[in-house]
């Protein structure tokens, strides 16, 4: 399956990406969130979806708390 999102990010390793998205995130001063990196078939809602990685094998989800 190819990636959907940036070509680049599904080469990288998920915990470098997700690490790269909660700086972004932070960044928009969200305070209360969580990022999760999980198999792609556990990925059931693709607007939770903010990234691929692992050669598209996985998901980085993300969700506001609170």
């Amino acid at each position: 399956m190819p990636c959907t999102h940036s070509p680049w990010a599904c080469c990288l390793a998920c915990e470098e990406l997700r690490a790269e998205i909660d700086v972004k995130i932070q960044a928009a001063a969200v305070v209360s969130y969580t990022l999760e990196v999980v198999p792609n078939e556990d990925a059931q809602d693709s607007n939770m979806v903010l990234g691929s990685c692992n050669g598209g094998s996985k998901k980085i989800i993300y969700q506001k708390n609170g």
